[in-house]
């Protein structure tokens, strides 16, 4: 199903279809297709992730982080959005905003990954241009922080191209990979922010 903004709850299985992919939440039946893209992806992706558990890259591993995944979209405290090709065969990327609180920050956290076949496309760029708007409209959200390792010429490209602007270096940020790194702190500011009721 094609969602539009209007619309002020996505659902599972609801999603956004871009030109060449669709976007949606994360759900039941994704199992599989997010092993297979951790897995394929495992050392394309190690320098910039934490190191995982082994059921991590399983179907049932995944099938259990999933249930808590959609108990958290449903507290409005995560979101977890995949990219996926357009016979919904292979999860091509992912999308998560963590850490989502409400006043009196009204910010979040970002994440996302893209797989080693998918770069260089402008995939994420499309991807994270509509769950930015999605999250911003719908959890009227005022702050969404990223962060990336000064090396990864990519996401500071995307960042940049993205609006994101830089605030400061965060030493020893996040252990990736085994081992403390750095990061370069980033941030998003919803210029459409509105007062609640």
């Amino acid at each position: 199903m094609k969602m539009d903004f209007s619309t002020f709850e996505l659902l599972i299985g609801d999603s956004f279809e871009l030109e060449n992919t669709n976007v949606r939440l994360i759900g039941s039946g994704d199992e599989k297709m997010m092993a297979d893209f951790y897995n394929q992806n495992h050392q394309h992706l190690a320098p910039w992730d934490p190191v995982r558990g082994s059921e991590f890259y399983t179907i049932e591993g995944w099938k259990n982080r999933i249930k808590r995944l959609n108990d958290f979209h449903q507290m409005n405290t995560v979101f977890s959005f995949i990219i996926v090709d357009k016979q919904e065969t292979k999860v091509l990327g992912t999308i998560s905003f963590t850490n989502v609180s409400g006043f009196p920050i009204h910010a979040c956290n970002l994440g996302y990954s893209l797989a080693a076949t998918a770069q260089g496309k402008g995939i994420m760029t499309q991807a994270l241009q509509v769950c930015i708007q999605w999250i911003f409209k719908h959890q009227n959200l005022h702050r969404i922080m990223a962060a990336y390792m000064p090396e990864n010429r990519r996401s500071e490209k995307l960042l940049d191209n993205l609006g994101f602007e830089f605030e400061g270096i965060a030493k020893d940020y996040l252990l990736i990979n085994g081992q403390w790194e750095t990061h370069r702190l980033m941030s998003l500011i919803n210029s459409a922010w509105r007062t609640e009721a």
